[in-house]
């Protein structure tokens, strides 16, 4: 409705919104709703099966098969149109029903922020408090806040009392902010520092107010999200960037494209060439493009979009249906075993989001259970006394660590905390009779000032405080006093001369398993970073406390510096809808210090240990940090639940959210966890590598035997009189080997595959298949020089039949041996079982010794070959094999 209704007081905010006090009547409230639109979150439209399968045609290979398929096609060659057109439409539809399978699953993990909201509305009867649809909720109209209560809209506050606020959700703050509806004109930090101020996604922890509502929908911060969080982050990862900046692609997209782009260049550069060299040579001009085309289907791993996107469908339904993990793009379970950085926030990861008491101080700072006990009957009778809804995280604490403490006491009167004193209070009757004992309880220093201390003893006071809060404790100051009993009510004015008791200390609990997780995960190749909004100390504590070991703790200011200054957030809610998207769209550029800086800085290669920990994050901070590192060449992954957290899991390589997160969260992540858990992500993690290393295995052997091939093809079509083999034969060996190929969805990788980050890094990655396909090419050049010199007669070189029947044989039996020996993290004597792949090896050799012999290889030109042939192929096999063992071994010694 207004460009800014949080400027001014709470007189110029109503006046503004054109609204009072007593709230709106029925009428305008109905009008304003038909103009503004129902308090909801945006809806993300889902592609539709058309759209998806066409997406699927974006992958390189897929379009250059479609292109080959085309023109085979073209020339008439139908049945490799027919074979190329099908592997593109059957890798089109497995990746389409993997995202709409995620696509379904996340659809019930959606929900409403809150379920009704306390409003108050003018109608024939006068002003109500009425229960109403949070949807029904328009910007003018006047709600009531309470404990437990979730912040329905973006609103300012007109009365409140006590009110403090969890933010965790939209700041990553684990303490519950204090809010009053006071103007003030001290500085905020940030729009979620303004004191007057409550956004859509907080919720109320402790007192009550009244507010006006200024903006609902996809108007609040929180709306404005959705169109800057998984909107944005859709249409950067579907390369359909609105911005002048390139489109983000992830780790596995950049890495597929880095190999892919090479062969591609190669492969179109194969048909000219033979059809060149065929008509300068030996005369043939046309007939020879339906060998060039089949020579170039040859070198192209045809399989390449089936076999990735089964793998990757398949470990996606593993970890949904035994971890409860959801996989919403399937190229992110790559990422997730690339992943060589996680980046984690504190709050709810590493610790349970809850305090427990650590031990109780008297004021020489020596254990004294008296304090504790103190504490919780205070806590106890402000529970009972007061009215309270339920106990705060830190009276939790208390209880469960004193037991039933206070029981024995009577209560006399409580006076709730309220974040302007810092302080709840308390009066028991007793010890002894006619008296009464005044508990009060609160921040170090607002006790302090009403004891009776001397400024020697305040000071030393205050230093035991700091040397524990610099450990990382939150601490509770407690002190009484023993006063005379009377009938009157006791007010705060009673809250002086107190003796002071001592303090009770807090840490954040740590959650179950996260240290066992972390260990896992740092052996597995896995930094660990904390980037988190709390205090440095409070960060670094929970890092010891885990058994962890920080090589450095860092101030996000100081480390990173400011941002450009078109990344600053606005200081003022509402200010439009394109102000709006505040602290989760301002991470869309990230400037400042430069990339390898940030790195540097972060420690992320520091030899003193996996972990750095960064504080006072805001989320513009965790997203530079995140995007120096994947600039510096790490692939990153970042678990985050909350609205400060979206531009983080927005600039990572796989964005990781528990399905308890805010909804824009877990919509702008790629996998969603059944819950805020480290070991979650381990399994994640395990189930990424084993279809990387499916992945890489199935490019190693194909790529190797293709190129070795094609080579050896193109040697042969040189020195022969004749075609080295017949199309058809090419199509029937590669889709003989395609087929077999399929086994390596279904492989068990070895242990060595996850030991570290499963990258697929092209230029190693090229140099391995340049490296083997020549050796392949060399077997296949031994097997001509069998043919040649070794069978009676040398009628094998002048006999077309006989050369084509012994180098289909002799391929098939060099890729099943390839197919066993290049396998990924596997020896070839490991485990007993034969396997799908084993099984896949021996029939692929059965076909290659089989398929001249029968009918069909009759038609296709091939026929028997001499039992000779057989005995030297098996030499030249054997020697191929030795030959295969040590080149493997001299490259893993060589690249680890």
């Amino acid at each position: 409705m207004a460009s800014e209704p949080a400027a001014g007081t709470r007189l110029q905010v109503l006046r503004h919104l054109e609204t009072g006090p007593r709230g709106l009547t029925d009428a305008e409230a109905a009008a304003r709703l038909a103009k503004a639109g129902e308090n909801t979150l945006p809806e993300l439209r889902t592609p539709s099966w058309a759209r998806r399968c066409v997406r699927g045609l974006r992958d390189p290979f897929t379009a250059v098969l479609l292109v080959l398929g085309l023109v085979s096609a073209a020339v008439a060659s139908w049945g490799t149109a027919a074979v190329i057109l099908a592997l593109v439409a059957v890798s089109c539809v497995l990746r389409a029903s993997g995202e709409h399978r995620a696509d379904r699953s996340m659809a019930a993990l959606r929900g409403l922020v809150a379920g009704t909201a306390t409003v108050l509305r003018r109608g024939e009867g006068g002003r109500a408090a009425r229960e109403i649809p949070v949807a029904e909720l328009v910007p003018g109209d006047v709600i009531r806040l309470g404990p437990g209560d979730l912040v329905p809209a973006d609103v300012r506050l007109l009365r409140s009392r006590g009110l403090t606020v969890h933010q965790a959700a939209l700041t990553g703050e684990s303490t519950p902010v204090p809010k009053s509806a006071a103007e003030t004109a001290a500085p905020a930090d940030g729009p979620f520092g303004e004191p007057h101020l409550c956004y859509q996604g907080s919720g109320v922890a402790t007192g009550s107010a009244t507010a006006v509502v200024l903006e609902t929908g996809p108007r609040t911060r929180l709306g404005a999200a959705y169109d800057s969080g998984p909107r944005a982050a859709r249409r950067r990862r579907a390369g359909r960037s609105g911005g002048t900046a390139p489109p983000e692609i992830s780790s596995f997209d950049r890495s597929v494209h880095g190999i892919s782009w090479v062969l591609i260049r190669f492969m179109l550069l194969t048909p000219p060439l033979v059809l060149m060299a065929g008509a300068a040579l030996r005369g043939r001009g046309l007939e020879t493009l339906p060998f060039a085309v089949a020579v170039a289907v040859g070198l192209t791993p045809e399989m390449l979009p089936v076999i990735v996107t089964t793998c990757l469908a398949r470990g996606a339904a593993l970890l949904a249906r035994r971890h409860d993990v959801i996989v919403k793009r399937l190229p992110a379970l790559h990422d997730l075993g690339a992943v060589d950085v996680l980046c984690v926030d504190k709050t709810g990861t590493l610790t349970r989001d809850r305090p427990v008491v650590v031990r109780s101080l008297d004021v020489a700072g020596h254990d004294d259970p008296d304090v504790l006990r103190w504490a919780a009957v205070g806590a106890w009778w402000s529970l009972q006394l007061a009215e309270l809804p339920a106990p705060d995280a830190l009276d939790e604490a208390l209880f469960e660590a004193a037991g039933a403490a206070g029981e024995e006491y009577d209560g006399v009167g409580a006076v709730p905390f309220d974040p302007v004193r810092r302080l709840a209070t308390a009066v028991v009757r007793g010890p002894g009779p006619g008296t009464h004992t005044v508990v009060v309880k609160g921040a170090v220093e607002a006790v302090l000032d009403r004891c009776a201390t001397t400024p020697r003893e305040r000071d030393r006071l205050l230093a035991l405080a700091a040397r524990e809060a610099d450990s990382g404790l939150r601490l509770l100051a407690v002190a009484t006093r023993r006063r005379p009993a009377r009938p009157r009510d006791h007010t705060p004015a009673d809250e002086h001369g107190l003796d002071f008791r001592g303090f009770v200390t807090f840490r954040d609990a740590l959650a179950p398993g996260a240290a066992e997780a972390v260990r896992a995960l740092t052996a597995r190749g896995v930094a660990v970073h904390v980037l988190t909004g709390d205090h440095p100390a409070t960060a670094a504590r929970v890092c010891r406390d885990l058994g962890l070991r920080p090589s450095r703790v860092h101030v996000a200011a100081e480390l990173l510096g400011p941002p450009a200054p078109h990344t600053t957030v606005p200081a003022a809610a509402g200010e439009g809808s394109g102000a709006t998207a505040g602290v989760v769209g301002a991470a869309a550029n990230l400037p400042g210090r430069s990339a390898g800086d940030v790195l540097g800085a972060a420690g992320a290669k520091s030899p003193e240990g996996p972990t750095v920990v960064v504080a006072r994050c805001t989320p513009e901070d965790k997203a530079r940090v995140v995007a120096g590192l994947r600039a510096a060449g790490h692939t990153v992954g970042f678990l985050g639940d909350g609205v400060n957290d979206v531009p983080a899991l927005r600039a990572a390589d796989v964005g990781i959210a528990p399905r308890g997160a805010v909804a824009v969260a877990r919509e702008s992540a790629d996998v969603v966890l059944a819950a805020k858990d480290l070991t979650a992500i381990g399994h994640a993690v395990t189930a990424g590598r084993y279809s990387s290393g499916n992945i890489a295995s199935y490019l190693r052997v194909t790529l190797s035997s293709n190129l070795g091939n094609v080579l050896a093809m193109l040697a042969a079509g040189l020195l022969l009189p004749f075609l080295p083999m017949l199309p058809a034969q090419v199509l029937v060996q590669n889709l003989c080997f395609d087929a077999a190929q399929l086994a390596f969805a279904h492989d068990r990788p070895g242990a060595a595959a996850l030991r570290r980050p499963a990258g697929l890094r092209p230029r190693a990655f090229l140099r391995f298949i340049t490296g083997f396909g020549v050796l392949n090419a060399v077997a296949d050049l031994a097997t001509f020089a069998v043919l040649a010199l070794a069978l009676p007669g040398s009628e094998a070189v002048d006999d077309a039949p006989v050369f084509h029947s012994a180098w289909f044989t002799e391929n098939l039996l060099t890729q099943a041996l390839v197919m066993l020996l290049l396998r990924t993290g596997r020896r070839l004597a490991e485990g007993r079982a034969p396997g799908p792949l084993g099984w896949s090896a021996t029939g692929l050799a059965a076909v290659g010794l089989l398929l001249p012999l029968s009918p069909l290889g009759t038609a296709l030109g091939l026929t028997a070959l001499p039992a000779a042939y057989h005995l030297l192929l098996t030499a030249v096999l054997a020697l191929y094999a030795l030959a295969l063992l040590a080149a493997r071994a001299w490259y893993e010694r060589r690249h680890g």
